[in-house]
């Protein structure tokens, strides 16, 4: 008898429980509500798909589908939603507004936007994922060298560049990162103009103020579709084309002079003869 009085006491001790499991799911459901919407881009009006949402100040959190729509829990009508895409502006939206939310974001004109050309056409620096250096026309202006190559000296990262002699307009040595072969012939880099791939030795006609941008292409990633030959590396130039507006004429010159910087002091033919 006594034993199933305490059976008894356990089964009420465990229905108690569950009781009140049930009665603490039913009131935090009661406390919760959801908040859909769609999210558009401000400028055209096309929803964007994998756009970030978060509770402020928590770790609740979703995504936007394939249509820009989403739905999120919130548990205060005081909850701030915010809406985080890259190359757009972070927005925060009062979730009690309204439950069925339509938010437009707003592009965040950065770098983001800036144009890289690859190997098979031009893509946003934002979608870019290979190891991609690029020095702009603008740049270039500040930068009064007699070949292209010692304009990109120092300039980007990972890429050596040795001026072989100090002649005027000789040409200079390239590693890009680093030396990856036997012989100076292997560890030239591929040069590639407006997509057509030229000797490294021919790039010397080429005009300082006629480049538009250089890209340097310094992993498998980016220089793959050149195959073998891009193993060291590639250099793409894109030149400048004609553009619609007004006619303008520029003139951009510059003067340089190199000394030794020290100057030894040489024998004569007397002073050499007698010291034979």
């Amino acid at each position: 008898m006594q034993k199933c009085l305490q059976i008894l006491g356990r089964l009420r001790r465990v229905a108690l429980l569950l009781v009140l499991t049930f009665v603490g799911s039913a009131l935090a459901a009661q406390d919760s509500q959801n908040v859909s919407g769609v999210v558009k881009d401000k400028g055209n009006g096309d929803p964007l798909p994998g756009v970030n949402i978060v509770v402020k100040g928590t770790s609740n959190g979703t995504i936007t589908d394939a249509d820009g729509k989403f739905t999120i829990g919130i548990s205060s009508p005081n909850d701030l939603l915010v809406f985080s895409f890259i190359g757009y502006k972070k927005a925060e939206i009062a979730a009690s507004s309204s439950t069925n939310l339509t938010i437009e974001l707003e592009a965040d004109v950065t770098a983001l936007e800036e144009i890289i050309v690859v190997g098979y056409g031009e893509q946003k620096k934002s979608v870019v994922t290979g190891s991609i250096s690029k020095v702009s026309s603008e740049a270039l202006a500040n930068i009064p060298n007699g070949r292209i190559e010692t304009a990109l000296q120092g300039r980007v990262s990972g890429v050596t560049i040795a001026q072989n002699s100090g002649q005027p307009g000789s040409s200079s040595t390239i590693r890009i990162r680093g030396v990856t072969t036997f012989g100076d012939a292997g560890n030239n880099p591929l040069w590639v103009v407006d997509g057509i791939p030229v000797d490294a030795g021919g790039i010397g006609y080429l005009n300082q103020a006629d480049i538009e941008s250089i890209e340097v292409l310094k992993d498998a990633t980016s220089a793959a579709i050149y195959g073998t030959r891009a193993a060291t590396g590639v250099i793409l130039v894109t030149t400048k084309k004609g553009k619609a507006g007004k006619f303008t004429i520029d003139y951009n010159g510059f003067v340089g002079t190199s000394a030794p910087a020290r100057k030894l002091s040489l024998l004569n033919a007397t002073q050499y003869a007698s010291i034979i």
